[in-house]
Parts: structure tokens; C-alpha cells; sequence
């Protein structure tokens, strides 16, 4: 249940009231807010005169519902804006994860060639062997962050764990929680008590209601700058990677007020079918897709199949654009 309290409302009535229902306590521009388990469906008769409305709901989605806000929330990326009424797509690109300053440099041309101004790149990556690549760390940051200092681009990069997540809100101006760490309830607090945008994953073997309410750690931590990204679950097939879950992303874009984010790239697991699912993603009208670019795929140090090239980026690049334009989409 969600109670809205005029926001001249005593504090000590607003923790009486907190205390009361084991409610979390937050405010906009408008209201202060009380959220409590979406078992609790009941006002009591001594608080009625206090609250101007009440939001009851059967499942613990509930900042995240249509049921309470029917439009998509707007979430500003440096000087773009994705969800509202916006109808913009922010296609999203970058290596797995930056390497060199060298590699870097040409995907940041890539971006300006297409007149985009969205870099990803992992620097901390939450790799299935302990063997493998683990990323560059905080050096790896500040490449990135030296790329926006010369190209003005808005820098995506993943949390891995909470010993670093500090680090990542400092230098990104997108904080991705991967699919791994999607049920890290430490990196979801912290990142609630940022004003930055998060781009969380879903869990490859996570259910939507799972999936959102992780969504809800971020969003009752008073960070309203939340954007879902779909990248495929595990299912019984073994001839792709993952599978892309876009019954799902009709279920969030009709229930949740989200932005969705769709990242073909992690679903396939190989290139060969990237540009056919990012297509299909473009067709669904959502906020943004996430494809991982590398100059030469071949010597990537992380998910090296699944990696488009630059040649191969552009080609797919102009193919998204008639398919924007079929379903009113502005590619940003």
C-alpha cells in the first residue's frame, strides 16, 4: 500500500505514522510518501484525516506500477532523456569491457560518427572464472571518463560488487548492476541513496515479479532514476546463449512505468544473430538497446563471440533507422 501525506505533514507524525504500518518513508515534489507491504490494505480510522490518497496493491510492485503512475518515468542521460512522453531510443554502445585507451578511442569515433553519445564498457566484470579477465578497475574509469571530457558521451559501467560502488556512481553517469549482482542488496541500497540513472538487469534465471521488485530496493531508497534492461534468461535451449524474453517486455511495457532497455548482445551470445534480435527489439518500441561494440572482436578479452564490429555496428546502425520511424521512435 502507498499512502500520500500533505508535505507539511509533522515529521514526528510522518515516523509515527512510518512506525506504524513498518512503512518506508519518502517525499516529492508533491507528497510525502509511506510505502508498506502490499499485505497491508487497511487505513486506520485515527490516520484517515491525515492522507489524501491511498494506493493498494496485491503484490509488492508498487512504486514501479502503472497502478500508481501511469506514465513511464522520465530519466535524464547528460543531455538526452529517455521514458515520459519522449518516444526516444538511446542506442547504447561500447566494448564488454575497455581494454586500452586505444581500444576505447575508436568506439568513441564510432559513437561520434553516428552522432551518438552513449558509451558502455565494463571496467569491474563479475566473471564466471576466476581466471579470466576481471576488467581494468578504477583505471579503466578514468579512460572512460577522459573519452566524456573530449566527446561529451554519457559513460554506462557496471557495479560488480559493493567494495567498489563508490567508485563507479563517482565516475559513471549510468551505474550498471549486472545480472549477477542483481539480488545484491547492498549494491541496491546504494545505489537508492544516488541521484544518478541505474540500469539494472534482470537475472538470467529471475522472474519478472522478482525482477521488478529488485527494481523497488532502488526506488524506495528515493532514487526515481531506475531503467530496466531485458538481456535473456536461462531456458532448457543450449544452441543460444540465453534466451530474450520479449513476452516479458510486453508485460513491463504494459504494467511497469519503467524505461526498458533491451540488450540483444548478452540474449544471442553470437554475433551472427545481434543485428535480427536488435531489429526486433527496435520494433518493440522501447527506450533504449544495449550493443556491445568491439574494433576487433577477435582479440576481445571478455565475450569475445557476441561482439559486433565497427563495420558490422554500422551496417545494423542504418538498418535501425526506417524501423524507428515505423514505430515512432527517435534514435538518440
Amino acid at each position: 500500500m502507498i499512502l500520500h501525506l500533505n508535505l507539511n505533514t509533522a515529521s514526528d507524525v510522518v515516523m509515527e505514522m512510518a512506525s506504524f504500518y513498518e512503512a518506508v518513508a519518502l517525499k516529492d515534489e508533491n507528497n510525502i510518501i509511506l510505502v508498506t507491504s502490499s499485505d497491508v490494505k487497511n487505513v486506520n480510522e485515527k490516520h484517515k484525516k491525515l492522507i489524501k490518497e491511498v494506493f493498494v496493491f496485491d503484490s509488492d510492485i508498487q512504486l514501479a506500477s502503472r497502478k500508481y503512475r501511469k506514465n513511464t518515468w522520465q530519466v535524464k542521460i547528460g543531455n538526452k532523456t529517455i521514458g515520459g512522453n519522449t518516444n526516444n531510443t538511446a542506442v547504447i554502445i561500447g566494448p564488454c569491457s575497455i581494454e586500452s585507451e586505444k581500444q576505447i578511442e575508436k568506439t568513441s569515433v564510432l559513437l561520434k560518427k553516428h552522432n551518438l553519445t552513449m558509451l558502455r564498457a565494463g571496467c569491474f566484470k563479475p566473471r564466471t572464472s576466476p581466471y579470466n579477465f576481471q576488467g581494468m578497475g578504477i583505471e579503466g574509469l578514468k579512460i572512460l571518463a577522459k573519452m566524456r571530457e573530449k566527446y561529451g558521451f554519457s559513460i554506462f559501467s557496471e557495479v560488480r560488487d559493493a567494495s567498489h560502488i563508490d567508485d563507479v556512481i563517482e565516475y559513471a553517469d549510468v551505474i550498471q548492476i549486472g545480472a549477477k549482482s542483481m539480488y545484491d542488496h547492498g549494491i541496491l541500497r546504494k545505489c537508492g541513496k544516488s541521484k544518478k540513472p541505474i540500469l539494472l538487469k534482470r537475472g538470467f534465471g529471475t522472474t519478472l515479479q522478482e525482477f521488478v521488485q529488485a527494481s523497488e530496493f532502488i526506488l524506495s531508497g528515493g532514487n526515481s532514476n531506475v531503467i530496466l534492461c531485458e538481456r535473456g534468461i536461462r531456458t532448457f535451449e543450449t544452441k543460444t546463449r540465453f534466451t530474450l524474453d520479449l513476452c516479458g517486455v510486453a508485460y513491463l511495457k504494459e504494467s511497469i512505468n519503467l524505461p526498458i532497455v533491451l540488450d540483444p548482445s548478452h540474449a544471442m551470445g553470437y554475433s551472427y544473430g545481434v543485428p535480427n534480435l536488435a531489429r526486433a527489439c527496435m520494433a518493440m518500441g522501447v527506450d533504449g538497446l544495449l550493443i556491445e561494440v568491439h574494433p576487433n572482436p577477435a582479440e576481445a578479452r571478455s565475450d569475445a563471440s557476441q561482439q559486433l564490429n565497427n563495420e558490422e555496428f554500422s551496417a545494423l546502425f542504418e538498418t535501425l533507422k526506417p524501423i524507428a520511424k515505423a514505430v515512432n521512435r527517435n534514435i538518440i
